[in-house]
């Protein structure tokens, strides 16, 4: 059905304003930081203006560029793999209960293990070079993807199943039209924390030897005593973090709009 200009205009209304509403919290944190920077948040914490100013410098020298398309590289190898894996585990284990009998007792074992605890022996297996930094990270996604895929297709109601097994569905029928459309809100949750998950695990994987990434650059701002620097590179992680959550949240508003639960007044 076609929308008409007015309702057009009260829907783009809505949503610059909830957009407003979203960014009150960031700006308040940022004129906070600002007021406290050199004082007392700290008398070496730099101030966003100082920050924004060594960012610059390193956007202007090229090297920003270099370090962030390096670190970006790792972490989409990693959780493109890391993130299959959970997939094709936790729905194997969903569909299946020898799959479960199987795959959850290592599953579970293995998820307790910190990403700290595996740099020593990844380091032996891998090196220090990239295929370290690389299986450090695809790690990481797995256990949440698994679990959340797992209680997504658990949680499917039996009744709708009968429903679909009375009408004569094939598996891949049943699969496709019932277990995946009830599965995929939980699933989003996982994705959503396997993201955020892998931008932690390569903070810890760069902050080893490596000549380029990020965490290069924060070691070799540690080494020099550029606070400023040191926090531009926290402040990147965290953009890029909330960008891939965001990205998350366009994906589930794009395949979830057949939901109708509650979204809070």
């Amino acid at each position: 059905m076609p929308v008409g200009p007015a309702t057009a205009r009260r829907r783009r209304l809505r949503g610059a304003t909830r957009a407003l509403r979203q960014s009150i919290g960031l700006i308040l944190v940022i004129v906070i930081w600002q007021l406290g920077a050199r004082s007392w948040l700290g008398a070496t914490t730099p101030a966003p203006t100082e920050v924004i100013n060594a960012g610059w410098d390193l956007i202007s020298t090229g090297e920003l560029w270099h370090h962030l398309a390096a670190s970006a590289r790792r972490v989409a190898i990693g959780l493109s793999i890391g993130i299959a894996i959970g997939l094709v585990l936790g729905a194997a284990a969903g569909l299946f209960k020898l799959a479960e009998d199987l795959v959850n007792a290592p599953i579970q074992v293995l998820r307790m293990m910190p990403a700290v605890a595996l740099v020593p022996v990844f380091i032996i297996w891998f090196g220090i070079g990239d295929p370290f930094k690389i299986a450090l990270i695809i790690v990481a996604p797995i256990f949440p993807i698994y679990l959340n895929v797992l209680a997504g297709i658990r949680g499917v109601d039996q009744k709708l199943i009968e429903a679909a097994e009375s009408l004569e569905l094939t598996r891949v029928e049943l699969v496709r039209y019932v277990v995946l459309p009830g599965a995929l809100p939980q699933i989003f949750v996982g994705l959503r924390q396997a993201l955020g998950i892998g931008w932690l695990v390569l903070v810890v994987a760069e902050m080893q030897t490596t000549p380029v990434g990020l965490g290069f650059l924060m070691n070799d701002a540690k080494e020099y005593l550029r606070v400023d620097q040191i926090f531009l590179v926290l402040v990147i992680y965290a953009i890029l973090g909330l960008l891939t959550d965001i990205t998350v949240r366009l994906l589930e508003h794009r395949f979830l709009r057949w939901r109708n639960g509650f979204e809070g007044r």
